[in-house]
């Protein structure tokens, strides 16, 4: 039997000063596609600053500061219906994903989806108990992971 390979991957939850999470529709679905945004870890890339990274090509946000990193990575397979932009992706059986909680420290006039190979078309500002009904449903499970574990967290934020 041979081991399923996933792809290294990071997950971002961005809170603003309320509490509230950043979600972003993806621009390739009219479908249930509210999600926060994640990204491939690249080479030797540590997984904060991938989600960085991702972070900024996929919204344009940059103003955060670090509240917490998931103690430890989440998988999800992909459903053999799924349909890859990327041939790399194939590859894989799913994602292997760190997530890191971000506190959103700039102006909302920093937030920009007009990005080059543009992943989301709308965002909003959601309630963190909300995330895991939004997602596609192979990705509900690592969303209330997520939300259970940096929930305490998000709690010190809220108003």
């Amino acid at each position: 039997m041979t081991e399923k390979l996933y792809r290294p991957n990071v997950g971002i939850m961005v809170i603003n000063k309320n509490g509230k999470v950043f979600a972003a529709h993806r621009a390739d679905t009219r479908e249930k596609a509210w999600q926060m945004p994640q990204g491939g870890i690249d080479g030797n890339e540590e997984p904060l600053d991938a989600a960085k990274r991702e972070l900024f090509e996929e919204t344009g946000i940059k103003s955060v500061t670090l509240v917490a990193e998931s103690k430890e990575c989440f998988f999800y397979d992909f459903p053999s219906d799924v349909k890859f932009i990327s041939e790399k992706k194939k590859t894989f059986a799913g994602q292997k994903q760190k997530w890191f909680l971000f506190l959103f420290e700039g102006k909302e006039s920093e937030i920009d989806l007009d990005r080059p190979h543009r992943e989301f078309n709308d965002w909003r500002w959601e309630d963190a108990e909300n995330m895991p009904k939004l997602i596609v449903e192979f990705k509900k499970a690592v969303y209330e992971k997520v939300v259970e574990e940096f929930l305490p967290f998000i709690d010190a934020y809220r108003s």
